[in-house]
């Protein structure tokens, strides 16, 4: 499952908060182990969760509720890290499972279900056992109500993780790892309304709150969509699939597609 997710990894402006939150100008304890941020002379960009707290009749501040933080806000669309609830993990191995299952023509909705079952339980999986600076399941959420948990919907995903594939350095000046961009998918009543657009950007926005100089993907040759949305983000190919691997095997040839991060390209 985890190769065909990055194998097929197709559909990844500055960092933004809650209006909300930056009108309060509350601060909590943030753990490094789970929270990270990064400053940029007067710009400072923060992910994971903070809560808000507002002044009760006595002046006392008192918690309100969890609230998220956003990696990138574009074309009404907002990108944050996965919460770790059911719902959350559900609904995202939903969207991956509908984007990459390949329909049968018998018994197509109980291999649909096989399938979206060993998404969720390879999800799960990186979740546990990946360092949160090394893997990220990033969602993006439709503009209905991002401040209220019960009304925020998932439109869209993408996976994030620290590789050193020697292979793929020997296209990176200097680079000792890299951040690799793959399982990326939107919902299908949602798709072609930029959502994969603001996935790549909030990639490149933890690339650069992680230390990372490159992103690193892979498109089918032929899929000009997919090829024509990552080269608007700013990626470009590097190199692709040897013959062997689609002549002998008869494999859709992959091409690989690099970006490198540069924090002015955020501001």
């Amino acid at each position: 499952m985890d190769n065909l997710l990055r194998s097929q990894s197709f559909i990844s402006r500055s960092a933004w908060t809650e209006p909300r939150l930056q009108q309060q100008q509350t601060h909590t304890c943030i753990k490094l182990s789970d929270y990270h941020h990064h400053h940029h002379g007067s710009c400072k960009i923060i992910y994971g969760k903070k809560r808000a707290s507002d002044q009760d009749n006595n002046g006392r501040w008192k918690d309100i509720e969890d609230q998220p933080l956003y990696l990138a806000s574009e074309y009404g669309w907002k990108v944050r890290r996965l919460e770790e609830d059911q719902d959350e993990l559900r609904n995202v191995a939903q969207i991956q499972a509908e984007a990459f299952h390949q329909p049968l023509a018998f018994f197509d909705d109980l291999f649909f279900q096989f399938f979206k079952a060993e998404v969720l339980a390879g999800l799960i999986y990186k979740l546990k056992n990946s360092p949160p600076s090394r893997y990220a399941c990033l969602v993006a959420e439709s503009p209905t109500d991002a401040n209220s948990k019960s009304q925020r919907k998932l439109v869209g995903v993408v996976d994030v993780t620290a590789l050193r594939d020697e292979a793929v350095l020997q296209q990176l000046h200097g680079a000792e790892e890299y951040l690799y961009v793959s399982g990326l998918a939107v919902s299908k009543s949602f798709r072609r309304r930029k959502i994969g657009s603001c996935l790549l950007k909030a990639c490149e926005v933890l690339s650069i709150l992680w230390g990372f100089n490159y992103l690193v993907l892979r498109a089918y040759e032929d899929d000009l969509g997919a090829r024509t949305l990552y080269a608007n983000a700013g990626y470009r190919v590097v190199s692709g699939d040897p013959p062997w691997m689609t002549s002998w095997i008869g494999r859709r040839r992959r091409v690989l597609m690099i970006k490198q991060c540069n924090f002015l390209n955020l501001i």
